[in-house]
């Protein structure tokens, strides 16, 4: 499940045939009239209702019709010298030109929107790389929901990879602040979570790797000017083993606790050993200290930034994800994602005002070993069971 790409609208040119319409019934009208009634200036109504359906350049054609029927009614209607047609004529001409002004200026703002859009996807396949829907014996499914008007990426982040060759490394993980603006440092923990999570065999160092990555880089790419306040990003760092009697053990730098779903019973596996969110450069690394958890074939993970369950109702209620969570009916991850995000919707009767990520793992039985990342064409690339993982080749 992925981010919604632009739908384009179906194009108003059949319509401009009702402003076409008009001008040869507001002409016949007018010159089959009295002649102290004059009904030209209704005229400009023809180029103003085509720029609301197709382009300047139609609009001009239109307007231009407009300003030769307003000739016309002229010439039959009480001479085209008289003053009355003559302050006509002018203020037509002039409010059609204004009209494909306006028009052309609001196309061009179109067309940097629709660029700015296609930048925003080509960052986000950059930088958040789909996960693989099959990594070792886990199922994964994600969702983003960018708060930013005409975006689709801002400040929360995820990645899933291949440790080795016996185990999966996940991040998932909220950049203070939301939009364009937290990608810069978005970045920076995505980046060093792929290099460093093939190069530390125990999470307590891949954990202090990406603090010392991150205190190191973030003031460089954060937006100080815009936000002087604190930067740090919230992060949860899991290794899940391939074989399910180990279970799986995760580190928690200040984010919402992750949710285990067995049985349709959820449980919420609150950290016993926290650690400061990344970029608060206060613990050394000997510190960081690993939370165990279960994690047997047919369960789900569901992991979440705080933009899912700080979503509130008009009434000012909290998103109660757990609850609702326990309530669904049993499904794969991508079900359970469209469940989620319908009943989220439903709950604030909007789209999030924060940005929101979800991962759903599920792990199964069967064990598939994919490459770590989705090419950009979307074909998957299978690597046989028992072939040295990519950090060995």
């Amino acid at each position: 499940m992925s981010v919604d790409r632009l739908v384009e609208q179906p194009s108003g040119r059949g319509l401009v045939a009702i402003p076409l319409a008009l001008i040869v019934v507001i002409t016949v009208v007018d010159i089959r009239s009295p002649t102290d009634v004059h009904l030209g200036p209704l005229l400009v109504i023809a180029p103003t209702l085509t720029a609301s359906l197709a382009g300047p350049v139609l609009t001009a054609l239109v307007g231009a019709l407009a300003v030769a029927a307003q000739v016309v009614i002229g010439i039959l209607h009480g001479g085209l010298g008289t003053t009355n047609h003559i302050a006509q004529l002018i203020a037509l001409v002039v409010l059609s030109a204004l009209v494909v002004f306006v028009c052309h200026v609001r196309e061009r703002r179109a067309r940097e929107l629709v660029r700015a859009r296609s930048v925003a996807e080509t960052a986000q396949r950059v930088l958040l790389r789909p996960p693989p829907r099959r990594i070792g014996p886990l199922r994964v499914a994600w969702l983003y929901l960018a708060a930013e008007d005409d975006t689709q990426i801002g400040g929360d982040l995820f990645a899933v990879t291949r440790a080795g060759g016996s185990s999966t490394r996940v991040i998932i993980g909220d950049v203070r602040g939301k939009g364009l603006a937290a990608i810069g440092e978005a970045s920076v923990l995505l980046g060093a979570f792929r290099e460093g999570a093939h190069r530390y065999a125990t999470l307590p160092e891949l954990t202090a790797a990406l603090e010392v990555s991150v205190c190191r880089d973030l003031d460089e790419v954060a937006d100080t000017e815009h936000d002087p306040g604190e930067h740090f990003i919230t992060a949860l760092v899991l290794d899940i083993p391939d074989d399910g009697t180990q279970g799986g053990e995760m580190i928690n730098c200040g984010h919402p606790p992750p949710l285990l779903l067995r049985d349709r019973q959820v449980t919420v596996l609150h950290a016993r050993h926290p650690v400061p969110p990344l970029g608060m450069c206060e613990l050394p690394a000997a510190s960081h200290r690993t939370d165990p958890f279960a994690f047997e074939s047919g369960d789900f993970l569901l992991l979440y930034t705080d933009g899912v369950i700080e979503a509130r109702s008009p009434e000012g209620t909290f998103y109660p994800l757990a609850e609702r969570v326990a309530t669904f009916p049993a499904a794969g991850p991508d079900t359970l994602l469209r469940l989620i995000h319908d009943d989220l919707v439903r709950h604030i009767g909007d789209q999030p005002g924060d940005d929101a990520a979800f991962l759903v793992i599920e792990r199964t039985a069967s064990h598939h070993l994919h490459l770590p990342h989705r090419p950009l064409d979307g074909h998957h690339r299978l690597r046989a069971e028992g072939s040295p993982p990519p950090a060995q080749r």
